[in-house]
């Protein structure tokens, strides 16, 4: 019931604020449940709570579809562990960031970004070392005059002059000193992977070898309703395979998530032969892979 409230409330905001939204993931496993997109901007969106319930095998999926489909993930909850999620504040999972959907609400539709985010011990602000340094040289003051108006080290103030977060406490205390914004908003879109060196999950070898034949690039997933992207000289394949039954079932969702995500869908049958579009995807059997020479050959069939 709570999981049911939390993704009305996020489709919600996310048809307000103007995104199309795709449908809602229920084939499992699953690493994401909707994707949204307006503008160009892509969000692939996990919604669980607590957001604890999101393991690294599924941020690590997050993460690769987000890289490569140049959208930002999202994490939607209600709690973590045994606390509410804060409105206006910002949670970590994995290096993905996690909000309530009224935190979601003011991103998109108020455009008012969070300031806050939470870490071990509470909750942290970023601050604009710059403009922290600056208003401090244009009082003339030390960073031990600093330091000792606010009841920190010198060397704590250097680092919050190079970017180190603060409290919310002390980045209150030093507006109040300088009478002048320092605080740092977060931007929900801005999204560093936290998984860029970390080794790629590989394929089952009978999945990737007529696809990587042909020339394709593929990038396996664990837990998403698609077991690869695979890429060639640009175009992005959404690619789910197994038997007959199963890649039919899947076919409709994938097609609608290729549609919100402008890139191509196709399920590989391993079971039989069979070549056939069911809405947006390519339903193509392994056998049928076989006789194709090339990606470009590949791409032609999805016009």
């Amino acid at each position: 019931m709570v999981q049911d409230r939390l993704f009305q409330k996020a489709i919600s905001v996310l048809l307000i604020a103007g995104y199309e939204v795709s449908e809602r993931c229920a084939i499992r496993p699953r690493s994401f449940d909707l994707i949204a997109e307006k503008g160009g901007l892509l969000l692939i969106i996990k919604v669980s709570s607590p957001i604890d319930n999101v393991s690294e095998e599924i941020a690590r999926d997050l993460d690769l579809i987000a890289g490569h489909l140049e959208g930002s993930p999202l994490i939607i909850g209600g709690r973590a562990r045994d606390t509410d999620l804060e409105r206006g504040a910002v949670y970590l999972r994995y290096g993905i960031i996690a909000i309530n959907p009224e935190t979601l609400y003011d991103y998109l539709v108020d455009g008012i970004p969070p300031l806050v985010y939470a870490s071990p011990g509470g909750l942290y602000v970023n601050i604009n070392g710059d403009v922290l340094r600056g208003l401090r040289e244009q009082r003339n003051m030390s960073l031990g005059d600093l330091g000792a108006v606010l009841g920190v080290s010198r060397r704590t103030i250097s680092k919050y002059e190079s970017g180190m977060g603060t409290t919310l406490e002390i980045a209150i205390k030093i507006e109040e000193v300088f009478d002048s914004g320092v605080i740092e908003s977060i931007d929900l879109l801005k999204y560093t992977s936290h998984f860029a060196n970390k080794p790629q999950e590989r394929l089952p070898v009978q999945a990737l070898a007529v696809l990587e034949r042909i020339g394709l690039e593929l990038h396996a997933l664990r837990r998403a309703p698609f077991q690869a992207l695979a890429t060639f000289e640009g175009e992005m394949i959404l690619t789910g395979y197994g038997t007959a039954q199963k890649v039919v079932k899947r076919a409709g969702l994938i097609g609608n998530l290729s549609a919100i995500t402008h890139t191509h869908a196709m399920c590989v049958a391993i079971d039989g032969s069979i070549r056939k579009k069911v809405g947006q995807t390519l339903i193509i059997g392994e056998e049928e892979l076989h006789d194709i020479e090339d990606g470009e050959e590949l791409i032609e069939l999805f016009d």
